[in-house]
C-alpha cells in the first residue's frame, strides 16, 4: 500500500510539474511575443526613425539608434527595412542591404506580422510592424525579435524554484503515505489487505456458526455487531436491534462481569461482559441455561427425594425391628395394631394424592415432596379440592411450577419459631380452561415491597449466590402460557401463593 500511494503521489506530482512547465513555457513565449511587439511599434512611431529612412544613408543614422535599443530591451535583433525588405540594419552588419528573410506581406497591408522563424541567427519569436509617414503612407518595416534559446534560458532559471518545489511536494506525500501506512498497519495489527479479507471471511463464518450468542457494542452502547445465535436467544428480528431490558442495563454499565445469569424474555441466560483494551467497547457472550436451570431443579427434587427416602428407609427399619421385637416378647396383637397403623397412615396419604391427581408425573412429585416434607418435620397436605386430569399442561412446566412452589413454602417454614406451627397447604385443580396452583404456609410471611419484588430474578430472603432463580422460572412459564400469578401475604401470617395458567387449546 506505501508503494502504490507513493507511485500516484509521483505521478500526480509529474503530471502537476509537466503541466506547470508546459504554462510556464507559455507564458514566457507570450511574454517575449508581447516584449517585441510593444518594442517595434516604439520603433515604428519614433519620427527620428520616420525622417532617416527620407534621408540619403538610412543606415547611418538608424544602426545606431537599433543597436542601443536592442541592447537595453534585452531583444535578440532590430531590423528596420524599406517595403522591398532592404535592411537599413542588424547586428550582424555584413546582413545590411540584403534582403530580409521572413513574412512581412501582412505588415505591408498594415498590419502586424506574430511569427516563429528560423532566420539568420537561428530560431526566433519575431513581430514585423509598418512603419507610417505622416500622410500615413508606408515608408519601412520594422522586424524585433528575440531567439528561442533565450527563451529557453529564462525557463531554464526558473528550473531550481521548479524541481525545488517538485522535490519538496513528493517529500511531502512521500513522508504522509509512510505515515498512513504506519498508522494503518498499526491498526490493523500489521494484516495486510489480502490477511484480513481472509480473516474476516474466518470470522463471520465462525460468529454464525457458533453456538453462543455473542453481541459488540461500541462506547456508547450502539449494537456494532450481533450473531444468529444472540439474536435468537434474544428474539430479536428488527434492525437495528433493541435489546431486552437487563441486557440493554448491563452494557450501558460498562460493567465487567462473568457468568452472571439474566433473564432474557423467558430464558435465563449467563452473560459474560468484558470492556476492550482500549475501553471503547465492550463484548458480552451469551448462554442460554433456561433448560438446565429447570433440570437442575428437576434433579434437586430428585435428590431431596432420595434424602427422604433413605430417611423413610432407616425409619422403617426401626419400625421393622419393633413390630419384630413386640412378635419375640410374645405381644402380636401389638405387632400387629402398630404396623396396620403405619400402612394405614401411607396408603391414606397416596390415596389423597393419586385419587386428586390423575397426571402421574405430579402425583410422584407431591408423593416425593411429602416424604420429604415428613423428613423436615413439615406438614404437606393436598387439599382435598385438588382435581387434574390427564396432562392439561406439558408435564415439564406444571411440574416446575409446582415444584418451585412448594419448595419455595418448605424454605418459608423452615425459619419459624420452634414449636411454632409448620404446614404447607397444596391445591391443584383444572377449573374452566385454567389450572390453578395454589400453595400456602405457615411461615413468617412477606411485607407488600417482599411479595412485588418475590418472582423477580436473584431476589430472596435468604442471602447467598445462586438464590432467586425458582420463582423467576415460575414466572416465565406463567407469562409464556399467557397466565398471571399472585401473592396473599401478611408478615406474621404466612403466604398464599396463586398461580392462573391457561390451558392450550
Amino acid at each position: 500500500m506505501f508503494a502504490l500511494q507513493v507511485l500516484v503521489v509521483t505521478l500526480l506530482v509529474a503530471v502537476c510539474t509537466t503541466g506547470a512547465v508546459l504554462l510556464a513555457r507559455r507564458d514566457a513565449r507570450n511574454a517575449a511575443i508581447g516584449e517585441v511587439t510593444a518594442v517595434a511599434e516604439t520603433i515604428a512611431h519614433s519620427p527620428e526613425v520616420v525622417a532617416a529612412l527620407r534621408s540619403a544613408d538610412p543606415t547611418s543614422v538608424l544602426q545606431p539608434y537599433a543597436e542601443t535599443t536592442r541592447l537595453a530591451t534585452g531583444t535578440d535583433f532590430i531590423v528596420v527595412m524599406a517595403p522591398d525588405r532592404t535592411r537599413y540594419t542588424h547586428p550582424n552588419t555584413r546582413l545590411i542591404g540584403q534582403p530580409f528573410a521572413g513574412t512581412v506581406a501582412g505588415a505591408l497591408a498594415g498590419g502586424v506580422v506574430v511569427e516563429e522563424y528560423r532566420g539568420s541567427l537561428g530560431d526566433s519569436w519575431r513581430t514585423v510592424v509598418p512603419i507610417r509617414a505622416r500622410s500615413g503612407a508606408i515608408v519601412g518595416l520594422v522586424s524585433v525579435g528575440i531567439r528561442s534559446a533565450t527563451i529557453n534560458r529564462s525557463l531554464q532559471a526558473q528550473v531550481p524554484a521548479v524541481a525545488s518545489g517538485t522535490a519538496a511536494a513528493l517529500l511531502l506525500a512521500a513522508t504522509g503515505a509512510w505515515v498512513l501506512s504506519r498508522r494503518l498497519r498499526r491498526q490493523t495489527h500489521g494484516l495486510g489487505p489480502a490477511e484480513m479479507t481472509r480473516m474476516y471471511e474466518y470470522y463471520d463464518a465462525v460468529l454464525h456458526s457458533v453456538r453462543e450468542g455473542l453481541v459488540v457494542a461500541g462506547r456508547d452502547g450502539t449494537i456494532e455487531l450481533i450473531n444468529d445465535e444472540a439474536r435468537r436467544l434474544l428474539d430479536l428480528d428488527t434492525d437495528p436491534p433493541r435489546l431486552p431490558g437487563e441486557v440493554a442495563d448491563l452494557i450501558a454499565a460498562r460493567r465487567t462481569t462473568v457468568d452472571e445469569p439474566i433473564v432474557a424474555g423467558d430464558r435465563i441466560l449467563v452473560a459474560s461482559h468484558l470492556m476492550t483494551a482500549d475501553s471503547q467497547g465492550s463484548v458480552l457472550t451469551l448462554r442460554d441455561h433456561t433448560e438446565l436451570r429447570q433440570l437442575t431443579g428437576e434433579l434437586d427434587s430428585v435428590r431431596g427425594l432420595t434424602e427422604a427416602l433413605r430417611a423413610q428407609a432407616h425409619e422403617a427399619a426401626n419400625r421393622l425391628h419393633t413390630v419384630l421385637t413386640l412378635v419375640e416378647l410374645g405381644q402380636p396383637e401389638e405387632a400387629i395394631r402398630l404396623g396396620t397403623e403405619e400402612l394405614a397412615l401411607a396408603q391414606q396419604l397416596t390415596d389423597e394424592v393419586v385419587g386428586a391427581v390423575r397426571e402421574p408425573a405430579l402425583a410422584a412429585l407431591l408423593l416425593g415432596k411429602s416424604a420429604q416434607a415428613a423428613e423436615r418435620g413439615v406438614e404437606l397436605t393436598v387439599d382435598p379440592a385438588s382435581q387434574v386430569n390427564g396432562s392439561p399442561l406439558p408435564a415439564r412446566d406444571l411440574l416446575t411450577v409446582v415444584g418451585n412452589l412448594v419448595d419455595n413454602a418448605l424454605e418459608a417454614v423452615a425459619g419459624v419459631e420452634p414449636g411454632a406451627p409448620r404446614r404447607v397447604r397444596v391445591l391443584v385443580r383444572q377449573e374452566e380452561g385454567t389450572v390453578v396452583v395454589e400453595v400456602g404456609d405457615t411461615g413468617p410471611g412477606l411485607t407488600p415491597q417482599q411479595a412485588d419484588a418475590a418472582f423477580r430474578r436473584g431476589w430472596s430472603t435468604k442471602p447467598g449466590p445462586g438464590r432467586g432463580v425458582g420463582l423467576s422460572l415460575v414466572r416465565q412459564i406463567t407469562q409464556r402460557h399467557g397466565g398471571g400469578y399472585a401473592i396473599d401475604s401478611a408478615p406474621g401470617h404466612g403466604a398464599v401463593l396463586t398461580v392462573r395458567i391457561p390451558v392450550p387449546s
